[in-house]
């Protein structure tokens, strides 16, 4: 995320940092950039811990030039003093915070350079990313879009919520993959990681940014169109909701959001509870052991 009137003290620039109140954090979040906005959109679907990297924001002759700075800031690198920068800085939030972050998106910023790094982190983390159709205006847009990835660690969502902008007074574009982030959360926290985005109501918002048919008895619909192409998009019905499941996966086995996350939970859990063995003498007992905790 960016603010440049963040509080540089609790936010500093390209580092892992733990929030265990998300609300409490907005108050020195700043109201330049996303990550105010980005953690009022958790905070209003539940009450996650929170890994926050904060990056500068780009400088440039023009809003393009500048933009162009900060998708550099964001995907990051590795500084003169080994330091990793940007999104990489993700990779070390477990060694900084004691928190590996599991769910990761970069609401508002995340242009398709800025998804390429980010699915590169999710990967390596055993993480899940959401992202925006990037500069998308229509469906057949958001549609093509969808085609340049892969992994089976991302969703594409199209388009955008509306909701009250405090800062401005009126309402606006209300990023759809900030509200994934705390949804995805709060789903986690009262279901299970085996329940995916769709079909759950979002709150804090008041509308859809761009028209989306959607009905739910009728096919060959946008909303069915884009779920059939890889995209997941928002619906209103008693509230707003997002509707799809499927994640970027080239591999049918991992078509669907609670496919990937339920490998990526098994394999964690059959690895950390095998910890303990790691290192020891191997030894007839041993494996036994193994196989048994299995």
């Amino acid at each position: 995320c960016t603010a440049s009137d963040a509080d540089a003290a609790l936010f500093p620039l390209n580092e892992p940092v733990l929030i265990t109140n998300v609300q409490s954090a907005i108050a020195k979040a700043g109201k330049k950039g996303t990550l105010a906005a980005s953690l009022q959109a958790i905070a209003d679907q539940s009450k996650p811990v929170t890994v926050v990297v904060r990056v500068e924001d780009g400088t440039g002759d023009d809003e393009e030039a500048a933009l162009a700075q900060t998708v550099s800031n964001i995907i990051g690198g590795t500084d003169e003093n080994g330091k990793y920068t940007g999104i990489k800085a993700l990779l070390t939030a477990q060694a900084v915070t004691g928190v590996k972050p599991r769910i990761l998106g970069v609401p508002g910023l995340d242009t398709k350079e800025v998804a390429v790094a980010l699915a590169s982190a999710a990967i390596k983390l055993r993480a899940f990313a959401y992202l925006s159709a990037w500069g998308c205006k229509t469906i057949s847009e958001a549609m093509e879009y969808r085609k340049n990835f892969s992994q089976r660690e991302l969703m594409v969502i199209w388009p955008d919520f509306l909701a009250w902008d405090t800062v401005k007074n009126t309402t606006a574009t209300a990023y759809a993959t900030a509200r994934a982030l705390g949804l995805r959360a709060y789903i986690d926290q009262t279901v299970g990681w085996h329940k995916t985005l769709s079909n759950v109501g979002v709150q804090g918002v008041t509308g859809i940014s761009a028209s989306v048919f959607w009905d739910l008895q009728a096919s060959g619909t946008d909303a069915d169109l884009l779920n059939e192409a890889g995209v997941t998009t928002l619906v209103r019905k008693d509230g707003f909701r997002f509707w799809g499941n499927r994640t970027c996966s080239d591999d049918p086995l991992y078509l669907f959001e609670n496919y990937t996350r339920t490998a990526q939970v098994l394999a964690d859990t059959m690895a950390e509870a095998h910890m303990w063995a790691v290192d020891k003498p191997i030894t007839a007992t041993l494996i036994r052991d193994i196989v048994d905790g299995i």
